[in-house]
């Protein structure tokens, strides 16, 4: 099979276009962009504090701005690009996403001070979302049967690229400084929005507006159509603490080692490898998860892998060397990959085709409300484990991942309780 050619997107349906081409695009699309995004991701701390501040501001305070406003931009623009996807054209979102990234990517890398990097890392939240508009593509596209494998083909790529981001990363910032990853990253995403331009082509039908609203109201119109369909509220809610319990270690997880390895040299390597591994292992499970998913139904994988997250993150509240941590949080990984991919499958199998850029731009917005908050919660859980000690040490960084597990033994409550089990039974179409 060729992929030289452009790709096809007729309407809505996947019986009109070649799927398996269209996935193959958006996921060596997706892949450059979560190296990009990873390669910078690690050290965005470390970039604050190298930065510094213009007003005097604590540079603790900044760098949890640096992560917060970003996901909190995209938290209330995400539906907004998701039902601009669904007039205009899915393939467009892509494009804004992935273009608009890379220029507030290579802007970031010439930043002068903490707070305009805050200030772009809004921008680059009000103006991306690649997860959001590539998920809506795929629904669109993909038929309902084959979902499962889809959406854990497209984590894959988003792991695969987590796996291996941190340690190109790690290599600019100590070969060639700070500067040049950010270059790498834009040109990736550069990369990536050129090869849906040229490689996929979309005939978009647009809705008809018989009965529809226009403007704000035919916008709010929709997005709560989408919240009133029968079990998405729950996903969302699901998704929510998923999304929550495994966002919330990231920022602590480098203290950590540090504190394990007791200011020895290296600890930068150990953590890459914990994530680098997590990733590695979520990669392997995400595609098979995910066809298990289409076979068995998504729920019945969602509620085992909840299950087994939430167990696999107890022993690591009590780790005490670095190796076992890079172990046992692998295995995290790959326990997570069965969650995300099979959620994401569940809101297509339960909402309309036409829809799914209201769908996954909301369900972008959810994420990216975990990841504005869980900081917050993991700080309030560090400060409350470490009580008056002048600093955490590694036991109250660990305590993370006892909320971590938390946050998944809530999620597999409110599947088994609130997803009923024939959204698995229904075949094709929408589970009603």
């Amino acid at each position: 099979m060729r992929y030289g050619r452009l790709v096809p997107i007729v309407g809505s349906s996947p019986a009109a276009s070649d799927w398996r081409r269209v996935l193959v695009v958006l996921f060596v699309a997706q892949l450059l962009t979560a190296i990009g995004f990873s390669t910078i991701f690690p050290f965005l701390p470390n970039y604050v504090e190298h930065l510094g501040s213009v007003t005097g501001s604590p540079i603790l305070w900044l760098v949890t701005l640096v992560f917060s406003v970003q996901a909190f931009a995209m938290m209330v623009a995400s539906p907004v690009w998701g039902a601009l996807g669904d007039r205009f054209g899915r393939k467009r979102m892509v494009e804004r996403a992935m273009y608009s990234g890379a220029v507030t990517i290579l802007l970031m890398g010439f930043a002068s001070s903490a707070e305009e990097l805050v200030g772009l890392r809004l921008l680059q939240g009000l103006t991306t979302g690649v997860m959001g508009a590539s998920a809506s593509m795929v629904a669109a596209a993909v038929p309902r049967e084959r979902l499962g494998y889809a959406m854990g083909l497209m984590q894959t790529a988003l792991l695969s690229g987590v796996s291996v981001g941190p340690v190109i990363g790690g290599f600019l910032e100590y070969a060639f400084g700070y500067r040049a990853a950010f270059l790498v990253t834009a040109t990736l995403l550069l990369a990536g929005g050129l090869l849906v331009s040229t490689l996929v082509r979309e005939h978009f039908v647009p809705p008809s507006r018989e009965g529809r609203r226009r403007g704000i109201g035919g916008f709010f119109e929709a997005l709560g159509a989408v919240i009133r369909s029968p079990f998405v509220a729950s996903i969302f809610v699901v998704r929510f603490l998923a999304w929550t319990g495994r966002s919330m270690i990231i920022p602590f997880l480098p203290l950590l080692v540090a504190a394990l390895m007791a200011g020895a040299a290296g600890a930068g390597l150990v953590t890459g490898l914990a994530i680098g591994a997590s990733s590695a292992a979520g990669m392997l499970t995400s595609v098979a998860l995910g066809r298990l998913g289409d076979r068995v139904g998504h729920r019945r994988v969602a509620l085992v892998c909840a299950g087994l997250t939430a167990l696999t993150y107890l022993p690591l509240a009590f780790v005490t060397s670095p190796s076992a941590l890079v172990a046992l949080y692998a295995l995290t990984g790959a326990t997570v990959g069965g969650v995300l991919p099979t959620l994401s499958a569940l809101l297509a199998r339960v909402t309309e085709r036409g829809s799914s850029g209201s769908v996954y731009g909301l369900d972008n917005a959810v994420g990216a409300g975990a990841r504005g908050v869980s900081p917050l919660i993991g700080g309030a859980v560090v400060a409350l484990a470490a009580g008056a000690a002048a600093e955490p040490g590694a036991s109250a960084y660990a305590a993370v991942f006892l909320a971590a597990g938390a946050c998944f033994a809530l999620a597999l409550a409110m599947v088994a309780l609130l997803v009923p089990a024939r959204v698995d039974e229904a075949a094709g179409g929408v589970a009603r």
